[in-house]
């Protein structure tokens, strides 16, 4: 008898608890709700059930739906706060505290919108002086889904302070300093965003079904089972940690990689600097050992040495004849230890480096110059082939990643969050878009206009950053460029409606492709937001590419948005990034002008002109053409003519 009053005691709590009425997950203390637009409050509750929601001054109720879900619309708010939202079903009843009314904004894309405050330029000072309580973040975690899923997995409001923002997207949090300082009202930051992402993930299964580009595409897509794709996918790994070094190791036999007595002979080797994707060991993520041989001078031999790493995705802890000199837990910081006098010894010495890749690009990157060890002024580089021996994989690492196949992260990370009410979108992404950058002319539109139709809000803003300055691949004019071209498609993005574009190839680094000044970025995105959405500011953007005509052995270039004038940024007033080509359809560099609102281009090497092209260069950061403003000009070319990434299309995996 005990027994079953037992089980009808659970039978009956276990059903009150799918009667209680329940919110999704964006739904939390410190929220912030848009200002001046209807409030789409929903959740879930038992069929038929009475939900009241109390707010403010306002108090409206729905009946849930036969599956138990309910939706309702507060009127426009005032900004303003804080409030109580009050969720009362028939069994239970929820209380939100500290809500906010202000400016809700998405921030999304691929590692540069990823990209923390603790890691910009003045990082310090940025911090100590992050007093804004009225901005808050939350921070979607990362999922993937292969259906549209109606919760995301978890997440928390977080109020900004100088205890708190070190962890806020930099450009999210620089564009909401703006904002908030100019109208002095709550700023509410989505950051939903992913590092090394395709727009394809991000854009929903119908708008591929109903674009000519991807149909046949998505049509091709099958039904995905992720438990059995990752065990397929386990299997792959295991036999190809068996064929590259006879398996992995235990923990213990890891360990002892550090030390002197090592024989690494027999490992592989791989090229560094450099990402180890575009190695044998292609989407790993774990831990991975590198070690490499070095000669001391007797004369050297027992002083204190400099070494330098480059960076390393993600954290690294270094050895030098099995000591420990340093570590860092930072994907994008140059690393520089200090090896204390005593360790290096005459003859050979061991460097071993311990490098955990928790996603994404994994290993030791960046310029070759910055591997090396310095002993007084003798510098010795450490640059080109290490030993390599794979320690450990990370958990999951056989999972699906969210660029396998398309629509994943619209599925999990942004279609549970629809249809939360907001001013608008802010996207930073591109980079991983530009080996088919010709194609991201259709993709990039199609998932602006997706996320529009998919959230119900019309034609709300949406603002990105163009691809700043990086030598990706020593692309220009003569060998093709994939990241101008991925440029030229953002700049072809503006002819949808209510969109702008932050021109940032001014603030690029030409070695790292994550900048750390990601304050003007904010700022330029910012302006364009106060000038299109508040009417404050009258210039927001630099001179945009308008029209050419062809006068003699030279082109007249005509732009928009010049401003108070068009500027070079040279002391001699030089401009810099122009190139001129004829017939041959060969560019060179050309002298470049400014006549009131006009650039006049021309080259001795060029006497019928046809084609003028500014910043057309992965690296165009030497490019100096701005308004008096300060906002600089888009790269931009004026012909058609056939460029790299035109057969290339996105591909999922098979």
């Amino acid at each position: 008898m005990k027994k079953i009053t037992m089980l009808y005691l659970l039978l009956i709590s276990s059903l009150l608890s799918l009667a209680n009425v329940s919110l999704p997950k964006i739904f939390g203390d410190n929220m912030v709700l848009q200002y001046n637009k209807p409030i789409p409050i929903w959740g879930w509750a038992e069929p038929n059930e009475k939900v009241t929601v109390q707010f403010n001054l306002q108090t409206k109720s729905v009946k849930a739906d036969k599956n138990g879900k309910w939706m309702l619309r507060l009127n426009n708010e005032s900004a303003g706060g804080p409030y109580q939202l009050i969720v009362t079903g028939k069994n239970n009843s929820i209380t939100i505290e500290d809500v906010l009314v202000g400016q809700v904004w998405i921030c999304s894309g691929q590692s540069n919108m990823e990209f923390q405050v603790q890691n910009v330029m003045n990082a310090k000072e940025e911090i100590a002086a992050a007093n804004y309580g009225l901005i808050h973040q939350f921070l979607v975690p990362k999922d993937i889904a292969t259906i549209p899923k109606d919760d995301i997995k978890g997440g928390q409001w977080t109020i900004c302070s100088p205890e708190t923002v070190a962890d806020f997207t930099a450009v999210g949090y620089f564009f909401a300093r703006e904002l908030y300082n100019e109208l002095k009202m709550p700023v509410g930051l989505i950051n939903t965003s992913w590092g090394g992402t395709h727009s394809e993930t991000w854009t929903s299964r119908k708008a591929f079904e109903n674009s000519d580009e991807f149909k046949n595409m998505i049509a091709g897509m099958p039904n995905l089972n992720l438990d059995s794709m990752a065990l397929v996918r386990k299997e792959a790994l295991m036999k190809q940690m068996e064929e590259l070094q006879g398996g992995l190791p235990t923990e213990a036999v890891a360990e002892t990689w550090k030390n002197i007595n090592i024989d690494d002979k027999k490992w592989p080797e791989m090229k560094l600097p450099g990402l180890w994707e575009s190695t044998q060991l292609g989407q790993l993520d774990g831990v991975v050992w590198f070690r490499k041989t070095i000669s001391i001078r007797t004369e050297d031999a027992g002083k204190p040495a400099i070494l330098e790493l480059s960076m390393i995705d993600d954290n690294d802890i270094t050895y030098v004849n099995g000591i420990k000199v340093g570590a860092t837990n930072s994907w994008n910081t140059k690393r520089v230890y200090s090896v204390p006098a005593g360790i290096l010894k005459e003859g050979d010495n061991i460097i071993a480096i311990r490098v955990e890749d928790t996603g994404g690009g994994g290993g030791i990157y960046g310029e070759a110059a910055d591997m090396k060890i310095a002993i007084d002024n003798v510098v010795q580089s450490l640059a080109g082939k290490w030993y390599f021996s794979v320690a450990s994989l990370l958990s999951g690492n056989n999972s699906i990643g969210p660029n396998d196949y398309p629509t994943l992260l619209f599925n999990a990370m942004l279609h549970p969050i629809m249809p939360f009410a907001i001013e608008g979108a802010i996207w930073y992404q591109g980079e991983s878009n530009a080996g088919r950058a010709y194609q991201y002319r259709k993709a990039f539109p199609l998932m602006i206009t997706d996320w529009r139709q998919q959230w119900g809000q019309g034609d709300f803003p949406f603002y990105f950053v163009q691809l700043a300055s990086f030598n990706a691949g020593n692309g220009n004019s003569k060998m093709g460029s994939a990241w101008a071209e991925l440029r030229e498609a953002q700049s072809m993005t503006l002819s949808l409606p209510n969109t702008g574009m932050a021109v940032t190839t001014d603030i690029g680094n030409a070695t790292d492709i994550h900048p750390t000044n990601k304050q003007d970025v904010g700022k330029r995105l910012a302006a364009i937001a106060l000038h299109q959405l508040y009417q404050i500011g009258s210039v927001f953007s630099g001179p945009l590419y308008q029209s050419m005509k062809v006068e003699g052995n030279k082109i007249i270039v005509n732009f928009t948005q010049t401003g108070s004038g068009l500027m070079a940024k040279d002391k001699y007033g030089y401009l810099k990034g122009f190139e001129i080509a004829g017939n041959d359809k060969q560019f060179h560099f050309a002298k470049a002008l400014i006549e009131g609102d006009h650039v006049v281009v021309f080259s001795d090497d060029v006497i019928n002109p046809l084609a003028v092209r500014f910043g057309w260069m992965d690296d165009a950061g030497e490019d100096n053409f701005f308004n008096k403003e300060g906002f600089p000009a888009s790269p931009f070319r004026t012909d058609n003519w056939k460029g790299i990434t035109e057969t290339e299309k996105f591909e999922f995996v098979k």
